[in-house]
């Protein structure tokens, strides 16, 4: 096995060299290591000078050390976290106190290290053996330092390890060399593609238990070998594994001979590291690529200094490039690039900075800093691929907040075009997304954003959609743009233009009813002159209230439209609508319910003898009256009290749904 120093232990023995080098004890050695074998030699004077040379040369050289970005997936079980644990483990990347804890809470009947409590650290986790949370471990060799996200398996989960995929350069997808490609394996490696995973890794794992058979892993890989094609990687790599018995991961395994491939560490410290964006500049395949910078916060310490901070999402800058400001589409220069309140000479994709301009422009958080032969798409209006990450399905119904880069604009979702089937890694007609869907869908925006195609741009071309009644984290996307770049008259136009929202309540009905506990109806009583329909609406009123729900009565206006329209607006508004407006005629009430929608109305046939009516209201008008037909409640208030009428009609509004909480 290839023995690697600890990054964690270089790091405090030099701590401890630095206190040695003051106290002037050269030659002391901490934990048995040596400083001569840490790459420092005493000091003569017992000055301790070279030591802290060496402390400084060695930080230095950390910091120069590309930085790699990996997402652990697969299925449930398949070792994911055994994965990690045992890289961690054979790179000596595990402090001393952690291995021991690990010892401790490791089952007899495992052995002596249960490597998958390294990351699920979880009490939920350990205690149902798999991962739930995305958990992220950093570690370092001698050629590269990693951030490795270590995400969940079970369909359940698929939201988190979305989470964790979107910021990798490469995804290791584990699969169990017993069980083969599954389901949750297409849908994971089809998900990395989306995401723009430009590498992946397959290692199968648990060879031990298929007696590290060729012909088995030879299998796998024609099975992956088809998954893959057509999916968007820069690179494939398998590799045959057993985690737990740590072949392939950073040793080469002498029990498979027959593999001549890398390692799963050899993978990692060559594989390259460049996020890539392919953002095209109209004067030649030769310009550097575009610059975007969104604004994250203006600076302005005092009145000497005036700069933008953020992060350089794509492109290059320095002092004199010229760029283009939006949405003002001003032009200028850049003056200065400021990294930690010092100038540099320049900064690329990925280097957060501040930058000062020549000209006094009118820029603020959310604007964006661009090159002015390339611009982003300027949209209020564009089709993205989503996933859906909460457990109410999404709701056409109503608007979103949509986080892009630094803005925050008011959207929704105007359609579903199609929905990813990953059993048949097929896109399937769609209405809807409900949790962990992947869907297509258009959407709308109040206003612009500068938009690139995610495929060529992650920074520019990732939003996230918030609920703004829970504030939850609703769902992830990804732009996806027909036409790349856009003149400058055409932008100014979409900068210009109104909001493309329509014109609907930004509360859906969905939302109403949750807030309200109940779904807006129309109670249409209907019935003669003192058959007693308006005591029976006021009491309906009070006993609804009395319940929990909200409710109204009506007051009849004089006209059968604007009744209409009063009814319609307070059943929309999510409110119990409760009318004993005077219609005679089967045909008013007919119109009021093709208005209002016949699943709206519930009407109730208030059938008081007609004597009584008259001797209640000798001056009313009871000709021309028609009965209505077939109704859907008939109560007579010469025969039954007014409470057992309410309570008839309490049970058939909770017959058709209004109180129930979907």
């Amino acid at each position: 096995m290839r023995k690697r120093t600890s990054s964690i232990g270089r790091v405090a023995d030099f701590k401890e060299m630095r206190a040695s080098a003051t106290r002037g004890s050269a030659g002391a050695s901490v934990g048995g290591v040596s400083h001569a074998a840490m790459g420092a030699t005493p000091a003569s004077d017992g000055s301790g000078g070279q030591q802290v040379a060496s402390i400084d040369a060695f930080l230095t050289e950390d910091r120069a050390k590309d930085l790699l970005r990996l997402v652990v997936v697969g299925s449930v079980d398949d070792g994911k976290s055994t994965l990690i644990g045992r890289l961690l483990h054979d790179t000596d990347n595990v402090a001393i106190d952690h291995l021991a804890a690990v010892r401790r809470a490791t089952a007899p009947e495992v052995g002596e290290i249960d490597f998958s409590l390294f990351t699920d650290g979880l009490v939920a986790e350990r205690e149902q053996g798999i991962t739930i949370d995305v958990a992220y471990r950093y570690f370092a060799t001698a050629k590269r330092k990693f951030i490795v996200a270590d995400t969940p398996g079970h369909v359940q989960y698929t939201r988190n390890m979305v989470t964790g995929a979107s910021t990798a350069s490469l995804g290791i997808i584990l699969i169990d060399a017993r069980l083969g490609v599954l389901t949750q394996t297409r849908r994971h490696a089809y998900l990395a593609s989306l995401l723009g995973v430009a590498h992946l890794l397959v290692a199968v794992n648990k060879m031990d238990l298929v007696g590290f058979d060729a012909a088995r892993f030879r299998s796998i890989s024609e099975d992956l070998a088809r998954l893959t094609d057509g999916l968007s990687f820069e690179s494939v790599t398998l590799v045959p594994v057993s985690a737990l018995r740590g072949d392939n991961i950073v040793a080469r395994s002498e029990a498979m001979p027959w593999f001549g491939g890398s390692t799963v560490l050899d993978v990692l410290e060559t594989v390259s590291v460049e996020r890539p964006i392919a953002l095209a500049d109209p004067e030649g395949p030769s310009t550097p690529t575009p610059l975007r910078f969104p604004v994250q916060w203006v600076n302005r310490p005092n009145l000497h200094y005036r700069a933008f901070a953020g992060r350089v999402e794509a492109g290059h800058v320095q002092a004199g490039s010229e760029i283009v400001v939006l949405p003002s589409l001003r032009r200028t220069r850049i003056k200065a690039v400021d990294a930690a309140a010092e100038p540099i000479a320049s900064a690329q994709s990925g280097m957060s900075v501040a930058l000062r301009l020549e000209d006094e422009v009118d820029v603020s958080r959310g604007d964006m800093l661009v090159s002015p032969h390339a611009l982003p798409q300027v949209t209020r209006t564009f089709a993205a691929d989503l996933v859906w990450m909460d457990e109410r399905p999404l709701d056409l119904e109503k608007t979103y907040w949509l986080k892009h880069t630094t803005q925050w604009v008011r959207v929704q979702v105007r359609r579903v075009v199609s929905r990813f089937n990953p059993d048949a890694l097929s896109w399937e007609n769609a209405v809807g997304l409900e949790l962990n869907d992947i869907g297509r869908v258009e959407v709308l925006c109040r206003r612009a954003l500068y938009l690139d195609d995610y495929r060529n741009c992650r920074g520019t071309g990732a939003f996230i959609l918030v609920d703004s009644l829970t504030n939850h984290t609703v769902g992830g996307g990804m732009v996806r743009l027909d036409t790349q770049g856009q003149a400058l008259d055409e932008a100014l136009r979409e900068i210009r233009g109104g909001s493309a929202l329509d014109a609907k309540t930004q509360v859906s009905p969905a939302e109403r009813r949750e807030r309200l506990g109940q779904k807006g109806m129309v109670v249409l009583l209907t019935g003669l002159p003192g058959s007693g329909r308006w005591a029976l609406a006021y009491a309906l009123e009070r006993r609804l209230f009395d319940a929990g729900h909200t409710a109204h009565v009506l007051t009849p206006e004089p006209e059968l439209a604007g009744m209409q329209a009063a009814a319609k607006a307070c059943a929309a508004a999510g409110l119990v609508t409760v009318c004993a407006f005077p219609l005679k005629l089967e045909a008013q009430r007919a119109e009021l319910r093709a208005a209002l929608g016949q699943a709206r109305v519930l009407e109730v046939s208030v059938e008081t003898d007609e004597a009584l009516c008259r001797e209640r209201r000798p001056q009313a008008d009871f000709d021309g009256f028609e009965a209505p037909v077939g109704p859907d409640l008939r109560v007579a208030l010469d025969t039954a009290r007014v409470e057992d009428a309410v309570r008839l009609v309490i049970d058939a509004l909770a017959a058709r749904g209004v109180f129930d909480q979907e």
